[in-house]
């Protein structure tokens, strides 16, 4: 990756990747080195000599960003100039500076890491030739010694754009704080994604509540945030496949900010909120928070990597569709050659509606349990410890089969673990099929309907909203709704 990008640049405002092998993970962080404005007369012959003229001042100086270039055009040709002409001068004279700027760190053993959407790699150690290199020395990335890999101008590169304090000294500098300083936005949208796993794997977790709510504490001296998570955690105790499935589920539950708490969860406390993800009030920004679980999850994955195993058998990809909350993890062992039917490649379209595509009939359960989340939602959740955990108990037999197939024919053992992940992933749409139709059946109308014995007829019941939304009804109508003497 870090040959690539120097080769053929990188156009992009950042991106984290967890990259991991049966032996080890590690967190690389990655960042475009953006664009410069190069003030070139060579490029201005057929503007005009008013423009040229404008701009002689600023031949061969290079800009770093559209406000400094505007800031500078503006003292050489005045503020009406830089209006009219500014940003097509940009357009003209701007281009991408090839290359990137990244860090990566080795997660140690016998610790948890995340990320979500937020630069989280701080300080670094600097190249010592041992544990950490730079790009010049990536002939020894192959070292099971380091634990610290960089591009060789990250910091360099820095100083040069004027993003650091000339007093933060090498050894201080963080890449993060540099390159994506965490904002309010950063900590309350997305560090705290990252916390609510790392709460539920270590109970110290407490006295960074106050920093992913967005209220960030700053070092005088660097100017970095001086409150943020660690990169890494040691958890209490070992963590499952199904830990980590879980880890993608949570909507804050048992905090604060718990989304099933406040008016926005309607009657029956959904924790979700429809986008956009700020809204204004009387000139006041306010937010809708964002959980990890979400509505508009394309496909989410656990990927398990088992060094004990050959590499045919030991990676199992378990792949899920829709909201991670709401959906299944299956099971499709890595050398699988193809996918099942129902999650095909082609099987369905975004404005298409097929009702045995995977991700359709994930929809469907999900946005019917968004209408009644809090009676729904155990039902849903029963159906996944029923496939999940049958899924990881039918595991071992798995495994075991194939590698008896594996001692004299790979083919076969392959063809084997490809046909158990397609059967099993088209078997789960059939089983989610069937969950949708039990919950419509039972909760159609806005009426709970459940079995009377024999009788054809079921027993009805009609539940209500509950008195805390009967209140707000209240407090919002006032007596309009007042009912003057009997009902009936």
């Amino acid at each position: 990756m870090a040959e690539l990008v120097e080769k053929y640049g990188y156009y992009s405002s950042g991106e984290s990747f967890s990259i991991a092998d049966a032996n080890e993970a590690w967190i690389l962080e990655m960042i475009g080195k953006g664009k410069e404005i190069r003030v070139d007369m060579k490029l201005l012959t057929k503007e005009g000599k008013n423009i040229q003229k404008a701009l002689k001042s600023l031949a061969g100086k290079t800009f770093y960003s559209d406000e400094k270039f505007l800031q500078a055009l503006e003292n050489a040709a005045g503020k009406e100039f830089a209006q009219e002409n500014g940003k097509r001068l940009i357009g003209l004279l701007e281009k991408g500076v090839k290359g990137a700027v990244w860090v990566a760190m080795r997660i140690p053993d016998g610790m948890v890491s995340g990320h979500a959407n937020q630069a989280r790699i701080t300080t670094f150690p600097l190249e010592n030739g041992r544990t950490s290199i730079s790009s010049k020395n990536l002939d020894k990335i192959f070292d099971p010694s380091v634990e610290c890999v960089y591009a060789h101008d990250v910091i360099s590169f820095a100083r040069q754009r004027g993003y650091i304090k000339p007093e933060v000294t090498d050894e201080k500098f963080s890449f993060s704080d540099t390159y994506a300083p965490v904002s309010f936005g950063g900590a309350r949208f997305c560090e705290i994604r990252v916390w609510t796993m790392f709460n539920k794997v270590n109970g110290g977790m407490n006295k960074y509540w106050e920093y992913v709510k967005g209220n960030i504490e700053h070092d005088p001296v660097t100017g970095y945030a001086s409150n943020r998570m660690p990169l890494w955690i040691k958890p209490e105790k070992k963590i499952s496949v199904r830990d980590v499935m879980d880890f993608m589920r949570d909507h804050l539950e048992g905090t604060e900010l718990d989304m099933r708490l406040d008016l926005g969860a309607g009657p029956y406390g959904n924790p979700y909120r429809w986008r956009p993800l700020t809204f204004m009030v009387d000139g006041q920004e306010y937010l809708n928070e964002r959980a990890t679980a979400t509505q508009q999850t394309g496909f989410s994955f656990v990927a398990q990597m088992r060094s004990w195993l050959p590499r045919e058998i030991g990676g199992i990809f378990w792949f899920s569709v829709d909201d991670a909350a709401l959906t299944v993890y299956y099971p499709v062992y890595c050398s699988s050659t193809r996918a099942a039917d129902k999650f095909a490649r082609g099987y369905g379209k975004m404005m298409e509606f097929k009702d045995d595509a995977a991700f359709w009939v994930f929809n469907q359960v999900s946005n019917f349990v968004y209408t009644r989340y809090s009676d729904m939602q155990p039902e849903v959740r029963q159906m996944q410890d029923k496939l999940e955990l049958s899924y990881i108990d039918f595991t071992p037999s798995v495994d075991a089969y194939a590698l008896k197939l594996y001692e004299t024919d790979k083919a076969k053992a392959v063809e084997f673990l490809t046909q158990y992940s397609v059967n099993t992933g088209n078997n789960l749409v059939m089983e989610w099929k069937n969950l949708y139709a039990y919950l419509f059946t039972k909760y159609m109308d806005g009426n709970i309907k459940v079995k009377d014995g024999n009788k054809q007829n079921p027993k009805v019941k009609q539940p209500g909203y509950g008195e805390k939304w009967n209140r707000k009804i209240v407090e919002d109508t006032g007596d309009k709704l007042k009912v003057k003497g009997s009902s009936h």
